[in-house]
């Protein structure tokens, strides 16, 4: 069985109206897993990002839950859903065979004149050390972090390679295939993780009254209370003995 949904409207969606038309490009490879590829490809001077697996994810989730193609499509239909500005979807969709995962692909078009915040940070890009500008991308940053963890859902992989800004100073979150909802201690956990992955670059790179800014534009507040230091400890203590 073979479910694919692809945007009729959009101008090169006749290059993406099957799976096997999908399976058929070709075009830049940019990254390779056992599980996975993604190429760039372009179509009438618009590019395209597509993701192609032949693996549903590790572990226990080759055989159960979601395959790991349609946990991507789905969690960037959630960012759209809640106002987090991500890359539109093109086309995406998956093949099964006696229930059980075969392939599947997931395109979304460029998001024009972006950059990944990782990518700044290893160039030094001069944006960084402009007081006004950081604070602008850390504010729609905090907002979406916050709007995310209080549908009590975690990115799980809240990098700087997986945060895009454009010219106009415009954040959007791309790449999200683990994150999930959960609940109670578990919510917890991955909320400080989240923001431990966004920490991790962040203190090479701004003061620290810039990454305490962050945490109260996250809170929406002026200033921390008790348990809000003990989240920052647990922030700043996540990956030591892991780095």
């Amino acid at each position: 069985m073979s479910v694919w949904k692809h945007d009729a409207t959009d101008p090169s969606s006749g290059h993406f109206n099957s799976l096997e038309a999908v399976f058929r490009l070709e075009g830049e490879r940019l990254t390779s897993d056992p599980l996975s590829e993604v190429i760039r490809v372009e179509i009438e001077g618009a590019r395209y990002y597509v993701k192609r697996y032949w693996g549903a994810g590790k572990g226990m989730r080759r055989f159960l839950g979601r395959p790991r193609v349609k946990a991507e499509w789905q969690n960037l239909q959630l960012f759209a859903k809640w106002g987090i500005p991500t890359a539109p979807i093109v086309a995406h969709g998956l093949e099964r065979k006696a229930g059980t995962f075969l392939r599947g692909a997931l395109i979304t078009r460029e998001l024009k004149g972006t950059l990944d915040l990782a990518c700044m940070a290893r160039q030094n890009d001069p944006r960084l050390h402009d007081a006004a500008w950081v604070d602008c991308v850390s504010l729609q940053l905090a907002r979406a972090t916050r709007l995310m963890h209080d549908h009590r859902f975690t990115h799980n992989d809240l990098k700087w390679r997986n945060l895009l800004v454009n010219e106009k100073t415009e954040l959007f979150f791309i790449d999200c295939p683990t994150g999930s909802f959960w609940r109670g201690s578990l919510l917890r956990y991955r909320i400080v993780k989240d923001l431990a992955c966004l920490d991790k670059v962040a203190k090479r790179v701004l003061s620290r009254t810039q990454r305490l800014r962050f945490y109260l534009q996250y809170q929406g507040c002026s200033h921390l209370n008790d348990e809000d230091k003990k989240r920052v400890r647990q922030v700043l203590k996540f990956f030591e003995g892991r780095e």
